[in-house]
């Protein structure tokens, strides 16, 4: 099996998530210098031209491999799916719908093609559409989340599809990321472990609340109404949740969480803003550089493969 790392031309089999308001520029620059797959994520940005910005400094902080990531609802993913081709950004990942529209002109361009998906069917389905790999994103991640677990869901997908798959959701340290492997990854992205980077641009009170976090510390917001998201428990989302469960309309819901995640990563309000965080935050216990949290997660990894392979089972 091909593995991650020399897909992409990478140190590391590792994709950094390309969260929105979170994965600028700079800190995409200072993940691919680290050995990942540095990602910039447009879900955050209003326009074309900003988007550009964040490519052309990711561009100047580093001369390594990285990429993009598109959020298809996005009111401007139209112009953002030229853009990349304009700025000829090496991989693109995308992800709240179906990239098949985009993916010859990418591929055309030379871009690596990399969709996150939430269920196997959908994986076979962007398959079809030439894409170079898939992400195979499980319920443990934080942000917007489907129902599968990763356990369930990598081995379905991987399964299902005759392209390289990447395991994602739930991996925060080198058993995690073996567990990926012997599922039949090639590769895992990581999201809520570097939010507590030295290099990560959210607020101090952001990556405070996720050092204080425990395992059972997060709650899934939107489930009912179709739209669910994982973030740490707070003010905002409890209310949210009591409010959902006693049939509120999306009208009323919506005014808990506009502008949350903005105030969240801007402000560092933990109160009313969206701390968006994955299951693994409960393991979260120190602000490190990015290029510490990369060498324990590959360090853990291969001690973990390697006293697998030395047992007898």
């Amino acid at each position: 099996m091909k593995l991650l790392h020399e897909l992409l031309g990478t140190r590391y089999p590792i994709i950094q998530g390309g969260m929105a308001n979170i994965a600028t520029g700079e800190f995409a620059a200072a993940c691919s210098n680290a050995g990942a797959l540095g990602l910039i994520g447009g879900g955050g940005m209003h326009s074309g031209e900003e988007l550009r910005a964040h490519i052309r400094r990711c561009r100047e902080l580093t001369d390594k491999p990285f990429g993009v990531n598109i959020m298809l609802m996005h009111p401007c993913a139209d112009e953002f799916a030229q853009i990349v081709v304009e700025e000829k950004v090496p991989v693109v990942t995308t992800g709240a719908g179906n990239p098949g529209k985009y993916v010859a002109k990418w591929k055309e361009a030379g871009i690596l093609v990399i969709p996150v998906v939430a269920a196997a069917v959908l994986a076979k389905h962007l398959e079809k559409t030439g894409v170079d790999a898939i992400i195979a994103e499980g319920t443990e991640s934080g942000g917007h989340v489907g129902e599968m677990t990763t356990m369930a869901l990598v081995p379905q997908v991987v399964d299902a599809v005759n392209i390289p798959v990447i395991a994602a959701g739930g991996i925060a340290d080198g058993r995690q990321m073996a567990a990926a492997f012997a599922l039949g990854a090639c590769g895992v992205q990581i999201g809520t472990c570097l939010l507590v980077a030295d290099e990560c641009p959210i607020h101090p009170n952001y990556k405070a609340a996720l050092l204080k976090a425990r395992d059972s510390d997060t709650i899934v917001t939107g489930r009912i109404g179709g739209t669910p998201v994982r973030v740490l428990k707070n003010r905002m989302s409890r209310e949210y949740v009591r409010q959902e469960k006693a049939g509120a309309d999306k009208m009323e819901l919506e005014k808990f969480t506009l502008g949350s995640l903005r105030r969240a990563v801007f402000d560092g309000d933990t109160e009313t803003g969206s701390l968006m965080a994955g299951q693994v935050a409960g393991m979260l216990h120190a602000r490190r550089p990015v290029a510490a949290i990369l060498d324990e997660l590959m360090t853990g990894c291969r001690a973990c493969t390697q006293a697998l392979g030395q047992l007898n089972v």
